[in-house]
């Protein structure tokens, strides 16, 4: 198998490579990795940046080293799925509608209670915060780029501000993988409805008013599912149609 060129930041890319193999099925769990020497060649590092790659992934829960046998690649229920390179890689390997399924899955089981946590938890600074990340995706206006970053760190505020120390590597994590689906989102032309969803959002986690800041974010959810399978169809169909034109 080959990969391709490394970075010079070697101890940053190294796992990143292989991380991104494991995920993408490129070695299936049972399987072991190719030994030190046949790395480092194909890889064109050191055995030190190569050992320090797979000390990371063995904590990520990738891969195990067995003494005078090798290292093998585990079964993805032992994988840190909350771990930001794991999701990075589960993102970019991923099926698009599946990994929209899934998603939105876990959103509606967490977001909802978390948003009413939040609104009897949250301490002024978090009142404060999520405050002033609702005012930034007003200001995004029309910068794409903006209202996506403003909308995740929104969401990210609420886990924060449940004070509830498992609650915060949900909102962590989710600020990772809902990137690319708040990118899709961000297409549609639905910002206008989405400001006044985030609005009441906002008021009611700032009012310490939870069962409206619950309903407020299942509201919140069911029509983001709407717009991005609207988005993604109107993309489906201007890619027809530009098939149609050329063929």
């Amino acid at each position: 198998m080959s990969f391709e060129p490394l970075s010079l930041k070697v101890h940053l890319r190294v796992a990143d490579v292989l991380g991104l193999a494991i995920v993408r099925g490129d070695y299936m769990p049972g399987d072991s990795l190719p030994p030190e020497v046949q790395l480092c060649e194909q890889l064109g590092i050191s055995r030190t940046a190569l050992r320090e790659a797979i000390r990371g992934l063995i904590g990520k829960g990738l891969i195990e080293a067995m003494p005078k046998r090798g290292t093998f690649v585990r079964d993805s229920f032992f994988w840190n799925h909350l771990d930001a390179d794991v999701l990075q890689w589960r993102t970019q390997t991923s099926d698009l509608s599946s990994y929209l399924e899934k998603m939105f899955v876990l959103r509606r089981a967490t977001e909802p209670e978390a948003a009413a946590t939040a609104a009897c938890n949250a301490l002024p600074e978090d009142r404060e915060r999520i405050s002033t990340d609702f005012q930034a995706m007003v200001d995004a206006g029309d910068d794409d780029n903006a209202w996506v970053e403003a909308d995740l760190s929104f969401h990210r505020s609420i886990y924060l501000a449940t004070r509830n120390e498992f609650f915060w590597p949900i909102g962590q994590m989710l600020a990772v993988s809902l990137r690319q689906m708040f990118s899709i989102a961000a297409l549609g032309s639905h910002r206008a409805r989405a400001i006044a969803e985030h609005k009441s959002l906002c008021d009611a986690i700032v009012d310490g008013k939870p069962d409206l800041a619950r309903s407020a974010s299942l509201s919140l959810l069911e029509n983001a599912t709407s717009d991005i399978d609207r988005v993604r169809s109107q993309g489906l169909e201007k890619k027809e149609k530009n098939r149609e034109k050329k063929s």
